[in-house]
């Protein structure tokens, strides 16, 4: 850090004399006119960042600022590489970890879980957290190495394998529901299987708000047809709605003595008139 002291001429409204400071203490940043922090390399700088106080400084200051912090910076990397000179074969082991894993589009909803319950109890359970880099990517990082470690025998056993891969599309099996939902009902195919959400307006016919509408309840079991994946975000289709039969609705038309049923038409016969 290179601070900068100086002396205006007040009549030409120019820098008359000035100080630069190596590596400024806090009072001389507080009454001085430029903290510029520099970072680099012995091969060159990689960060510039400067708080200056004053309107402007000229070129010339600048350019000798960084002279001067160039020189400094090369003392100290000499101090440091007595102490270590390159990265350390292996880490400490209270050190963090940062992973980057693949999960398929496929598994992504499993992975995250519902609601991302499984990244919470991720998190709660060993202190990793994840966040997501693209659709397939994602970055994990763990407070130490042995955190890291539960992690991927975590990730591990929910990303695994199931008796998913045996559901057949356009297929209709019977599915158990855990949990009632305002916006719909979490069910399962089988009982290793990660919960799925049977949305409202795929339970009926009719539209409904709640599913206890229907008289669906926990434990249930319901008939469901797969649809495979969701190819946008991976999660698992599932309809009740398209093996249910259409609700009856008649359609009144302009003349009373005939209706509409379900697409037909039925007419009333008239009374004979004398």
């Amino acid at each position: 850090a290179i601070g900068l002291v100086t002396k205006n001429n007040p009549e030409k409204g120019e820098i008359e004399d000035y100080r630069l400071l190596t590596d400024i203490l806090g009072i001389e940043d507080y009454n001085g006119d430029m903290d510029f922090k520099i970072a680099g390399t012995n091969k060159g700088i990689t960060a510039l960042q400067a708080d200056i106080k004053l309107p402007g400084i000229p070129i010339k200051i600048v350019m000798e600022a960084i002279q001067q912090a160039s020189v400094a910076k090369k003392d100290i990397l000499q101090i440091m590489n007595k102490t270590i000179s390159k990265p350390r074969a292996s880490r400490k082991e209270n050190g963090p970890v940062v992973e980057t894993i693949q999960v398929p589009l496929s598994k992504r909803a499993k992975f995250v879980g519902p609601g991302g319950y499984h990244l919470k109890k991720l998190q709660a359970e060993t202190g990793v957290t994840v966040s997501q880099v693209d659709e397939e990517t994602f970055s994990v990082f763990a407070p130490t190495p042995s955190a890291m470690h539960e992690a991927r025998d975590f990730i591990t056993e929910i990303c695994k394998d199931d008796q998913e891969h045996q559901l057949e599309f356009g297929a209709v099996y019977t599915a158990t529901i855990t949990e009632i939902r305002d916006t719909g009902v979490m069910v399962k195919l089988y009982p290793n299987m990660t919960a799925v959400l049977l949305h409202n307006t795929q339970l009926d016919q009719r539209k409904i708000k709640h599913p206890t509408a229907l008289g669906l309840e926990v434990g249930q079991e319901i008939q469901v047809k797969y649809f495979g994946r969701d190819p946008a975000d991976g999660r698992m289709r599932l309809s009740r709605k398209v093996l249910q039969s259409p609700a009856t609705s008649v359609v009144k038309t302009l003349n009373d003595r005939s209706s509409i049923v379900m697409g037909e038409s039925i007419s009333q016969s008239s009374s004979n008139s004398t």
